[in-house]
């Protein structure tokens, strides 16, 4: 299996969870992957992996949340990987917290690292494919970005701008060899419902594991679609709150405060 054979492939956020899943799939299938994240160690856990598959891949320890640490990722990966024919922009942070106890300081957190990054980051890498004609942009934004989870409204925000930006570059480059898929993950399993100074997740849903994710996403890139769901039914719950946002939201309201009564 080497369908990506010689394919550089750039990831974010790909110490665990999600961005480790791909770079280690991208890296089975041929690609020479590049990852990055602020955990070195475990970094270094995943690159072994990948290497094991792809001697060439690497890695930078990198806070994106800096811009000019995105401006350094993007040169190089540029200058040690000779080019990026594939951008997985998969970092972000959660930050769940009810909306009375939001401060702007923390809005602008998420957006940082969720939007503002992956946004530098493409357009810092997207010239060098359009010169070839050819690349693809991975957006992994999240169910929330259309369903609007409660206690979220932050990242949601930030992922839906994520998504927003993504349909629009996807049409602006059309006619061009650069094509863009958009993931939207329900609950996966991965640490990111379980870090500290974030409230518990409402939704009583069982988190799928990373590989289903990880197949869905290259199950979407052998169709050539430029979205996927995984799993696949949050699309027709997306379409569900679409056809009558005020009835969608008022049920999500009334199943948090069941969620609520129960605690008590």
């Amino acid at each position: 299996m080497n369908e990506f054979k010689g394919q550089r492939v750039l990831v974010t956020g790909a110490s665990s969870g999600i961005g480790a899943g791909l770079a280690e799939e991208f890296a089975r299938r041929g690609a020479v992957v590049g990852i990055c994240a602020r955990r070195e160690a475990r970094l270094d856990e995943v690159l072994t992996r990948c290497r094991e598959h792809s001697p060439e891949s690497r890695r930078w320890v990198c806070d994106l949340a800096d811009p000019e640490e995105v401006d350094r990722l993007a040169s190089a990966a540029l200058v040690e990987l000779g080019g990026v024919d594939i951008l997985v922009n998969n970092a972000g942070i959660p930050k769940r917290r009810h909306v009375t106890r939001l401060d702007t300081s923390t809005v602008e957190a998420v957006m940082n690292i969720n939007f503002f990054s992956p946004v530098r980051l493409t357009l810092a890498l997207l010239p060098q494919m359009l010169e070839r004609d050819s690349g693809r942009i991975i957006n992994v934004s999240s169910v929330a970005a259309t369903l609007s989870s409660p206690g979220e409204s932050a990242y949601d925000a930030s992922k839906a701008a994520v998504t927003a930006f993504s349909e629009s570059m996807a049409v602006d480059l059309w006619e061009t060899g650069v094509k863009v898929l958009v993931v939207y993950p329900g609950l996966v399993d991965t640490d990111l419902f379980s870090l500290p100074d974030n409230d518990p997740v409402l939704a009583a849903i069982e988190p799928v594991p990373v590989s289903e994710l990880v197949d869905g996403v290259f199950a979407a890139l052998d169709r050539g679609v430029i979205q996927v769901y995984v799993p696949e039914y949050f699309a027709d719950l997306a379409s569900g709150k679409a056809a009558d946002v005020e009835r969608f939201l008022s049920g999500t309201a009334k199943y948090v405060a069941s969620q609520h009564a129960g605690d008590r």
